[in-house]
């Protein structure tokens, strides 16, 4: 797992963690297509991922003999993790078995770089340009030209869609969050802390729901393994490490290309081809990130 502090990444360093964090988040989309093909019920998936993971995590602290948190960070860790990961993926997980179609919930996903801009600017000091601004519309349209050749007629009632918006809100909140609070904990602190609160949450659920027992099938525990090293490990471990060097702006607008680079994850495991429109939108959302980038570059100059 890539360490990270409250020090900034230089060039080399931040690209290589940025198409890292690309390509691991998008992976979390296909574990969870891998558990539905696996029959496997949505939560009961979540829960044990986050079992899985809580308990690697735990077995590394102790071999590598690291300091437990303190109280505050324990507060504060938790929180996020309830907020970013516990939250975040009810949300669009909930948001689909109510009957919200996949590309739908990725455009409303596609919404948090905004909103982490937005109050980024007035909690953090990362005040967005012009360019930023027009780099994460472009980003928006990308997304929306890669989700557009999916969108289909839904059964869903209205008041459903607000359940992954309400999830893009708490990952939103749990990034601006992870900046704001400049935790001196290290990665392996941070992420154990999060997944354990995240985990307690989400097996809380399923407890409640009746679907707390183990994943019944091989097929089943390859998804949640998937989503443990790749999505968990990988994806959010990367997440938290952007997150604390370039800031909250940076990282959210990242996740524009991680619609378009699912289509590649998707074509890679399922074979299902890309659509024109998907590789329309994925020259698009790329050509918006770049824009960002670049006027980032550009600002200390200036």
């Amino acid at each position: 797992m890539p360490d990270a502090s409250a020090a900034r990444l230089g060039p080399a360093a931040i690209a290589v963690a940025s198409v890292g964090l690309v390509i691991t988040w998008s992976s979390g989309f296909v574990g969870a297509e891998l558990a539905h093909r696996a029959d496997g019920e949505p939560i009961t998936v979540l829960a044990w991922r986050f079992v899985v993971l809580a308990g690697i995590l735990v077995a590394a602290m102790l071999v590598l003999r690291r300091p437990w948190p303190g109280r505050a960070s324990w507060l504060r860790q938790g929180a996020i993790g309830l907020l970013s990961q516990a939250c975040y993926l009810l949300a669009v997980f909930e948001g689909v078995r109510l009957g919200v179609d996949g590309g739908t919930a990725a455009l409303i996903a596609a919404l948090q770089p905004l909103l982490v801009a937005t109050v980024a600017g007035r909690l953090l000091g990362e005040r967005a340009s012009r360019w930023t601004w027009l780099g994460m519309a472009l980003g928006l349209a990308g997304v929306a030209l890669v989700v557009s050749s999916r969108l289909g007629t839904s059964a869903a009632p209205w008041w459903a869609y607000l359940v992954p918006f309400a999830g893009v809100l708490c990952l939103g909140t749990g990034t601006v969050l992870q900046r704001r609070w400049a935790a001196q904990d290290d990665l392996l602190q941070t992420v154990t802390v999060q997944s354990l609160v995240a985990g307690a949450a989400l097996m809380l659920v399923a407890l409640l729901r009746g679907h707390a027992a183990p994943p019944a099938t091989p097929e089943q525990w390859g998804a949640v393994l998937w989503l443990v090293v790749l999505a968990s490990i990988g994806g959010y471990g990367l997440y938290v490490t952007v997150t604390r060097s370039h800031g909250a702006t940076f990282v959210s607008t990242l996740l524009y290309l991680t619609p378009p680079t699912t289509m590649l994850w998707v074509l890679l495991v399922f074979g299902v081809p890309l659509p024109p429109l998907g590789l329309a939108g994925l020259a698009v959302a790329g050509l918006g990130v770049a824009i960002v980038l670049l006027a980032r570059r550009a600002r200390p100059s200036a």
